[in-house]
């Protein structure tokens, strides 16, 4: 039983692979500059409908779209901030994986780090008032307290 169950991982794998062979098949280029700039740009582009998936990894319709709009575009003997320029104009800043730091994205950049500092200081503000507080006990509270202790004993 456990031949048949590792011949049918190894097979699946295998087709796997195969897919992923002929979908990079579709794609030819002139030199190896070309083929590069094209692998390199799609793990940074990000799929418009899966959202967290980059255009490398997507099997959405869109993203095949995207994919032969960049293989265009690298075809024409565009730069890749070309490209990018382009897919940006064109898609928003959105299709970015990572938005480039400007004024406009100081909040997505930085608001991160601002609110882990906030949370820190409040919980150490917090943390000190309770240090510096005494707890008082009624004479009942400490004679239950001081029967649970001899219990535990």
């Amino acid at each position: 039983m456990s031949k048949i169950i590792i011949t049918g991982v190894l097979l699946l794998m295998s087709l796997n692979s195969f897919a992923d062979n002929i979908a990079k098949a579709k794609y030819t280029f002139a030199n190896p500059q070309q083929a590069q700039l094209f692998n390199n740009l799609l793990p940074n582009l990000r799929c418009l409908v899966c959202q967290n998936e980059s255009l490398a990894d997507s099997n959405a319709p869109l993203a095949e779209d995207l994919r032969k709009e960049v293989y265009q575009q690298v075809l024409a003997g565009k730069s890749q901030a070309e490209i990018i320029s382009y897919l940006t104009n064109r898609y928003g800043e959105f299709i970015l994986f990572k938005p480039p730091v400007e004024s406009k994205t100081y909040i997505l950049w930085f608001l991160p780090f601002l609110l882990i500092i906030i949370g820190i200081t409040f919980v150490g503000i917090i943390a000190r008032k309770h240090k510096n507080q005494k707890v008082t006990l009624n004479n009942q509270q400490r004679q239950l307290a001081e029967n649970l202790l001899r219990e535990v004993k």
